[in-house]
């Protein structure tokens, strides 16, 4: 009886095809069966242990790889700054490859889920492109560009192995003291609502397809309402304003599918979010259907009885409350012997780790990750390629929010003879990339490849064009016609940036707008900052004031909007304060802002021919200077003025009507007489008007000189031309303004 047995069964064997599965073999294997039936397979195949391990999230330096075999750890993760070395993509994906061996190395053969918070960018990896923080992504209130982002961040993070992205933040922050408010898109529902394309820019169409890695949101829920904005403090909100503020993202985020939610360290009146059962069941997974896993925040479950060192009563609460994954980055050997233990007793139900391990289970299965655990190594290339740089750019222009342009001094022209620039962010990749880069707090310095605003703003100028750079303005005067001061923030990252005190600019930013201003050169301040500072005091004594937010590694994106390569389009996702005893301020509140929610300013289409137009705010200029000028005009005077000397003016708009007269600020202590006549669209073109260049008495004696027009209607690039007399130096020039 039993050699006729094995003969038919050697028969059935024969009569597999080639190339399919024997009928031995585990349904979770087989790719062309549903995930539901492999994740079913799976789970009844696996033990307490195995289950356990899935539910596990470690730190990779507190992990070897024996560890990950011999515990089944579910998951790996990188926390800020935590990298290999050499810190590249290539040593990256070596490190996952090796991780994910050491994973499949178990019995049943699970693959590992790697987390990282890419941020802005793959901001962990040196080399890799940096997008501006959120703060910035909303100012731009385009959420096609930021799943543009949300795709190339998902492309780069791919070239190193990693799965599973901590992003985006869906926080809505309402107090500008939270260290965190870069992290958000901006104070309003809306604003975060719009911008959950990043999801569906990192997930992709489907999770399973090349470049695709899950997303997060995160911190659910509440966590930018805390009271006085105290990093992991208590949002005390009624449930119908928790549920108007807070809730629509995640709405949107689950409407998207997005693969994970974070919850935030924060207490909902109270009760830490880690352990409430109703938000997380009831409400995400009951009512929202979020089907995906609920992931811990670091070490986040040990803040529940606000107690140090996680306990027994810590896991079960969390665990019961619903969440799937604990993020236990060196404690995990005490997280699995205390789980298990819950477990046993009976005081987590075992339907409870069923559930968990089905959420974490399906999304590998819909990553591919059974099929393809290792690598896709066509995608490293893609860390910080041209492609990728060139987006962020995009995206960094389109963040700037111009606040302030007193006299049209915004754009600068190219072809000014000389440019100053100082503050300590206008060199420093470190500090225009902000916290969440390279580093957890971020660092100074170039931290990672990249152009910074100086070498932005070298870059965009003529090659005539001298910029003189001194970090504190030491050096400057009369004779430049701007300086551009790049000032705010230096890096921090939560807890470290909250600011329960000022939020004024240091001491070293105030002594540098100091030095620059007693030059009386025009001062462009470009903010580098997470937040709205308090500025309001200093605002005056600025002739423009451009938000840079934190741009990134490429810096010529703020240089392409200060010399009008593009212009600014911005608008404010945050209320901006008259001072930060008004904080929280919010769109709504019925205080009265600096600047209000969704300002933004703009360079007008043309210049009006009927106002004072600044002789020294010119685009295009032969042979002339500026320099600090005495008269109460434009602060400083275009002069060496000699014949065939010009200075151009674009878009000079005289309307319909032609005016009928000019009226020019001059000074001159010349023998040379001459004069300066005004000629349309070239420095040879129609002369509509003429003026005496004859010596004042002095080359600070200021006059106003009242000149006839004629022939001037419509938009016309204007001309002041020098020209006649008998050689020399003929006038300073301070602004004119036509009349009719």
């Amino acid at each position: 009886m039993r050699k006729r047995l094995a003969a038919v069964l050697l028969l059935m064997a024969a009569a597999v095809p080639p190339g399919t599965a024997a009928a031995a073999d585990p349904i979770y294997k087989d790719p062309a069966q549903p995930i539901s039936a492999r994740v079913a397979d799976l789970l009844s195949r696996m033990s307490l242990d195995e289950k356990v391990g899935q539910m596990t999230q470690a730190e990779r330096g507190a992990v070897t790889n024996a560890d990950i075999t011999s515990f089944r750890i579910g998951s790996l993760l990188s926390g800020g700054g935590s990298a290999p070395s050499p810190n590249n993509a290539t040593s990256w994906a070596n490190m996952y490859d090796s991780f994910q061996n050491a994973a499949r190395a178990t019995p049943l053969g699970i693959p590992m889920i790697y987390g990282v918070d890419a941020v802005h960018g793959h901001n962990n990896v040196v080399g890799a492109t940096i997008f501006p923080h959120n703060i910035g992504l909303g100012a731009t209130r385009d959420p096609a560009l930021v799943q543009r982002i949300g795709r190339a961040t998902a492309e780069e993070v791919s070239g190193t192995g990693i799965d599973w992205d901590f992003a985006p933040c869906l926080c809505v922050a309402r107090n500008d003291r939270w260290g965190r408010t870069y992290e958000s898109f901006g104070e309003t529902p809306e604003n975060a609502t719009s911008m959950t394309t990043m999801i569906t820019g990192l997930q992709g169409a489907k999770l399973s397809d090349p470049g695709s890695v899950l997303a997060t949101a995160k911190h659910y829920i509440g966590d930018g309402g805390t009271t006085d904005g105290d990093d992991q403090g208590n949002t005390q909100l009624g449930e119908a304003d928790l549920r108007a503020i807070h809730l629509p993202p995640f709405r949107e985020a689950v409407a998207r599918g997005v693969g994970s939610v974070m919850i935030t360290y924060s207490s909902w009146n109270g009760t830490k979010l880690h352990g409430h059962r109703y938000l997380i069941t009831d409400v995400l997974k009951n009512e929202l259907g979020f089907s995906g896993l609920v992931v811990s925040d670091w070490n986040a479950i040990d803040q529940i009885d606000g107690q140090p060192g996680f306990t027994a009563a810590e896991v079960r609460t969390s665990i019961n409350a619903g969440l799937d994954m604990i993020m236990v980055p060196t404690e995990w050997r005490q997280f699995i012997t205390l789980l298990k233990a819950e477990v046993q007793a009976g005081r987590v139900p075992m339907s409870r780790i069923d559930d968990a391990n089905r959420r974490i289970l399906t999304k590998k299965f819909e990553l591919g990750l059974f099929e393809r655990p290792l690598t896709d190594r066509s995608y490293t290339p893609t860390v910080g390629n041209a492609a990728h740089r060139a987006l962020a750019r995009e995206a960094v222009r389109k963040s700037q929010v111009l606040l302030k342009n007193q006299n049209g001094v915004l754009p600068l022209p190219k072809t000014a003879s000389k440019l100053f620039v100082a503050g300590k962010n206008a060199d420093n990749i470190g500090h225009q990339s902000g916290g969440w880069t390279i580093s957890w707090q971020g660092g100074s310095g170039p931290v990672t490849p990249g152009t910074t605003v100086l070498q932005g703003i070298r870059s965009a100028v003529s090659t005539s064009t001298t910029v003189t750079y001194h970090r504190n303005g030491t050096g400057i005067d009369g004779s430049y016609q701007a300086a551009i001061a790049v000032i705010g923030e230096t890096p921090y990252a939560e807890g470290v940036g909250d600011r329960p005190g000022s939020m004024g600019l240091d001491s070293e930013d105030l002594a540098t707008l100091n030095t620059l201003r007693a030059s009386g050169v025009p001062v462009v301040v470009v903010l580098v900052s997470g937040r709205p500072l308090d500025i309001a005091a200093q605002l005056s004594g600025w002739h423009a004031l451009v938000a840079a937010w934190l741009p990134g590694t490429e810096g010529n994106g703020v240089a392409d909007v200060l010399f009008g390569d593009h212009k600014p389009t911005g608008t404010l996702p945050f209320t901006w304060m008259q001072n930060a005893g008004q904080q929280p301020i919010n769109a709504g509140d019925g205080k009265t802002p600096l600047f209000p929610h969704g300002f933004g300013a703009r360079f007008p289409a043309t210049q009006n021919a009927y106002a004072v137009i600044g002789a020294s705010y010119y685009d295009e200029q032969r042979g002339t200077q500026v320099e600090r000028c005495t008269d109460s005009g434009c602060g400083q005077n275009v002069g060496y003025l000699t014949p065939g000397d010009y200075v151009a003016y674009a878009d000079v708009d005289f309307g319909a009507t032609p005016p009928t007269s000019v009226t020019t600020r001059i000074a001159s202590g010349s023998t040379a007489g001459g004069t300066l006549q005004y000629r349309l669209d070239s420095p040879t073109g129609p002369v509509i008007a003429t003026v005496s260049a004859a010596s004042t008495g002095g080359w600070q004696t200021w006059t106003s000189r009242t000149a006839a027009v004629s022939g001037a209607t419509g938009v016309h690039r204007l001309y002041l031309v020098a020209t006649g007399g008998t050689g020399g130096d003929l006038a300073n020039v301070n602004w004119f303004q036509f009349a009719r």
